[in-house]
């Protein structure tokens, strides 16, 4: 791309040689060097701009790639996040299972009494899971204060988060 004018001395002297010959007075040829110098420094300044102007563009350009490979980067190891954590859910609800399973076939006595010796927390995971007849059995076993505790601590609603 050219710009106008390309050498600005030599096009003064040709404004001056023009005007001579086309009879123009020396000041009006002046005016005319001084405003052809005049568009020349406006044209070298938009020139300048426009080149400031595309390598902000191409930094920009080139930071928005950087983003887009981290975000994909994020979004990978999000999933794989999520991938163990949904494997490790799996793998702690059967070993609940199995907990459940195993107070559900000791002796009621002994499953109440082991039970209610248990941190709270844990002892409503397994009577929550029992099946409701042999739940309630357990419960008969037990001192009527830490049934009480262990009902209404089965009642209350917990909030989970869900995952995406």
């Amino acid at each position: 791309m050219r710009h106008f004018p390309p050498f600005p001395g030599i096009t003064a002297f040709f404004v001056i040689f023009l005007a001579a010959s086309c009879a123009l007075s020396p000041s009006r040829a002046a005016a005319q060097t001084d405003e052809l110098a005049t568009a020349a420094k406006e044209n070298a300044a938009l020139t300048a701009r426009e080149k400031a102007v595309k390598s902000e563009e191409e930094r920009i350009r080139i930071l928005g790639k950087g983003i887009d490979a981290r975000i994909e980067q994020y979004s990978k190891l999000l999933a794989r996040i999520e991938e163990v954590l949904t494997r490790l859910e799996a793998a702690k609800n059967e070993r609940m299972d199995h907990i459940v399973k195993a107070y559900e076939a000791m002796q009621q006595e002994e499953a109440a009494a082991r039970l209610a010796a248990l941190d709270e927390d844990i002892a409503v995971k397994i009577l929550i899971r029992m099946k409701s007849k042999k739940a309630g059995a357990l419960m008969g076993l037990m001192d009527a204060e830490k049934a009480v505790t262990f009902t209404e601590r089965m009642t209350a609603v917990t909030k989970k988060f869900p995952t995406p």
